[in-house]
């Protein structure tokens, strides 16, 4: 399954994407609102990838995002209902995640019966809080150290899109 949006196409990763992959998930900036720290070495984005691999191949929506030909992120649901999304910083500012986003939500709303997305995002990722707000999410909670990263308790704010907030937004 591949989507395909004006500037984007998001398609299942294939192990051919590891350089691409690793060159998102070992940098520092992409990685300061994940929930790991940067990969050490490739090995560990090969297992991510593989990870990655396997659970489209089981059905989950998750996808790497294609840019002119060049993997740039990945953005999709790696287990159901929650969706994530990942992008290397020097294409930050230019509308890509909210693109590949809003593509992956529909295609999640429309080829599923799943009648909730959810997010957790870091309270001090204000670009991340901003993009899913945009998108139609409402904050449902948060909670203190959920996860441990680095040496560091990080906090989490949670978000939700209800199928009937984005059909209203469909039709509006």
């Amino acid at each position: 399954m591949e989507i395909t949006t004006s500037r984007l196409r998001l398609r299942p990763a294939r192990p051919e994407d590891l350089d691409t992959i690793h060159a998102v998930l070992s940098h520092r900036e992409a990685m300061r609102w994940w929930s790991t720290p940067p990969h050490d070495d490739i090995e560990q984005s090969r297992a991510w990838l593989d990870a990655m691999i396997a659970n489209t191949a089981a059905g989950a929506a998750d996808f790497v995002v294609e840019h002119e030909g060049r993997v740039i992120g990945k953005a999709g649901c790696w287990k159901a209902p929650d969706v994530g999304y990942i992008l290397h910083p020097e294409v930050w500012g230019r509308g890509f995640a909210s693109e590949a986003l809003s593509a992956v939500i529909d295609h999640v709303f429309v080829a599923t019966d799943l009648g909730t997305l959810n997010a957790d995002v870091d309270p001090n990722n204000a670009a991340s809080i901003r993009l899913l707000e945009r998108l139609g999410f409402v904050g449902t909670g948060e909670a203190k150290a959920t996860w441990h990263i680095g040496g560091q308790w990080m906090d989490s704010l949670y978000y939700s899109l209800e199928r009937s907030r984005w059909q209203t937004r469909q039709e509006g």
